[in-house]
């Protein structure tokens, strides 16, 4: 798949199960603030940044490898970053707030 121009700012988490989950920090899907994520299993969905950052540690490069290669196979230009960046996030919100 052709990769995306545009670099998709992630952060890999692990929940205690082993699990690792992207969260993309800067990608504001809903009005209520929840940001968009990738997993195997479920693939995209909405997350609530804060509630992951409390349910998950970080993960390490080679944990969260699998998952970033399956997601640049899907066309993502991803920018592994450790924490969110507010300015991006507002910016992120306001932008899906003007939409309604």
């Amino acid at each position: 798949m052709k990769k995306d121009n545009f670099q998709t700012d992630v952060v890999f988490r692990k929940f205690r199960d082993g699990e690792i989950i992207a969260l993309m920090p800067h990608d504001v899907v809903d009005f209520g603030g929840n940001v968009n994520s990738y997993m195997h299993v479920g693939q995209h969905g909405a997350a609530d940044y804060i509630g992951m950052i409390a349910k998950t540690i970080p993960a390490t490069d080679t944990e969260c490898a699998d998952l970033k290669r399956e997601m640049e196979g899907m066309g993502y230009n991803i920018n592994v970053i450790k924490r969110i960046n507010q300015d991006k996030y507002i910016a992120s919100l306001m932008e899906v707030r003007k939409k309604h």
